[in-house]
C-alpha cells in the first residue's frame, strides 16, 4: 500500500467515532497500518487488479454496506452501491501517450486511460493533492469546479531531522556517501528531467564551479551513462554517485547527510520529497511549474526545469552560499511543518460529511 494512503488511513484512526473498512487484496503490503479499535481490514481475495476493483470491490461494498467509499489510487468502480469518493492523484496519464515499460505497466496505463474519464463522471467527489493538479482536471475532464477538491499530502514523521552521529556514519559507509553532496532521487521516466540536471552540473563542471559531487538514486549506470554520452558529458563520471535503490526506512538518513536536494521535475501533482527533504533540514532546489511551487513556497530555490541556463544559476547560487542554505533550511522546517497527516484527515473526513452525514467510510 502506497505511503500516502498508509499515513491517511493512520491519521483517520484519530476519530474514534467512526469504524473505518480497510479493504484491501491478499497480495497488499500492509506496512505501517495501525492497529485500532475502529481500523478493520477485510482481505478481498481476487485476480488481476481491474478485475477485482470492478467486480470484487463493489461486491465487498454490497455486502458491508459502508456508508461511503473512498477510492484512494486514481482508479474506481464504474458500478458500486455507495456514494463514492475518489482521489486522483494525477492525470499526465490522460496528457500524453505512454510508451515502453513492462507489460504490467501498459496494463495499468490502459487501464487508467480507459476508467478515470468514465469514474469521474459518477463520482459523488473528486479529491486531487494540489490546486494546479485541481485546475489540470477540471479543464481536461471538463468538470464542475465544485466536485474536484484540493486535499494536500504530507510528511510522515520519519523524516525529521538526525543528529545521531553512529546513524548518519552507518547510512554513509553503506552507500559510500560522501561528506557533502548534491542529492538527486529520481527514476528513468523523462519528467523526472536527469538530462536537465546532468545539464546544469556539466556547465557548472566547465566553468570550475562545480563545487560539490552528485548523488543519484534510483537510476542505472546504463541510463546514466547513456545521458552523459548524449549530452557529452563523460568529463562528469567522476563527480557522480549512484548509490541505487534507497528503502524508504533509510531516505531520511540520506536527505539529513546531504547538503542540497534537487527536484527539478518537468512535472509533478505534488512533490512529496520537497517536503520530507525540507523535514529533513536540507536546503531545496526545485522547479517554478506544475505544483512545485504550491508545495514548496518560499522555502526553496525555483528555477524553470526546461531552462539550462537558469537551473545553472539557481544550483550555482545554492552551492556558493552558506547563508542562503542556512535560511533555506529554517524556512525548509517551518514549511514542512504546514502539512500533516492529521489536517488531511481532517479535510476528508469533512468531504466524506458533506455526502453521507456521519460517515462509516471504508477506504
Amino acid at each position: 500500500m502506497d505511503i500516502v494512503a498508509v499515513e491517511t488511513i493512520r491519521a483517520l484512526a484519530e476519530y474514534p467515532q467512526h469504524e473505518f473498512l480497510v479493504f484491501a487484496r491478499p497480495d497488499t503490503d500492509r506496512t505501517g497500518l495501525p492497529t485500532a479499535p475502529n481500523i478493520q481490514i477485510i482481505e478481498l481475495p481476487g485476480g488481476a487488479y481491474p478485475l477485482w476493483e470492478q467486480f470484487t470491490l463493489p461486491k465487498a461494498v454490497k455486502t458491508y454496506q459502508p456508508d461511503l467509499l473512498h477510492c484512494t489510487a486514481n482508479t474506481a468502480p464504474l458500478r458500486v452501491s455507495a456514494p463514492l469518493v475518489i482521489t486522483l492523484h494525477d492525470i499526465i496519464f490522460l496528457e500524453k501517450a505512454i510508451v515502453g515499460g513492462n507489460w504490467y505497466q501498459r496494463l495499468g496505463n490502459g487501464y487508467r486511460r480507459w476508467n478515470v474519464p468514465a469514474v469521474v463522471k459518477k463520482a459523488d467527489c473528486i479529491v486531487t493533492v494540489s490546486d494546479y493538479e485541481r485546475q489540470r482536471i477540471i479543464e481536461h475532464l471538463r468538470l464542475p469546479a465544485e466536485r474536484v477538491v484540493t486535499v494536500h499530502n504530507a510528511v510522515s514523521r520519519q523524516f525529521r531531522v538526525i543528529t545521531d552521529a553512529d546513524t548518519l556514519a552507518q547510512v554513509r559507509e553503506r552507500f559510500r556517501l560522501p561528506t557533502e553532496f548534491i542529492f538527486f532521487l529520481g527514476n528513468t521516466d523523462p519528467k523526472k528531467n536527469v538530462v536537465g540536471v546532468l545539464k546544469a552540473l556539466l556547465i557548472l563542471k566547465n566553468k570550475g564551479l562545480l563545487t560539490l559531487p552528485l548523488v543519484m538514486a534510483n537510476v542505472s549506470a546504463e541510463y546514466v551513462n547513456g545521458l552523459l554520452d548524449q549530452i557529452g558529458g563523460r568529463a562528469l563520471t567522476n563527480d557522480i554517485l549512484l548509490c541505487g535503490y534507497i528503502p524508504n526506512t533509510l531516505l531520511p538518513v540520506v536527505y539529513n547527510a546531504a547538503s542540497v536536494f534537487l527536484c527539478p521535475s518537468l512535472r509533478e501533482s505534488f512533490g512529496l520529497p520537497i517536503l520530507e527533504s525540507m523535514a529533513c533540514g536540507t536546503p531545496v532546489l526545485t522547479a517554478s511549474t506544475s505544483a512545485m511551487p504550491e508545495v514548496a513556497g518560499d522555502a526553496a530555490l525555483l528555477a524553470n526545469p526546461a531552462s539550462t541556463d537558469e537551473m545553472t544559476h539557481q544550483l550555482h547560487r545554492l552551492l556558493d552560499s552558506a547563508e542562503l542554505r542556512a535560511q533555506l533550511r529554517e524556512r525548509g522546517l517551518e514549511r514542512a511543518n504546514a502539512f500533516s497527516w492529521q489536517h488531511t484527515a481532517c479535510q476528508l473526513m469533512a468531504v466524506y460529511q458533506q455526502h453521507v452525514g456521519e460517515p462509516t467510510p471504508s477506504v
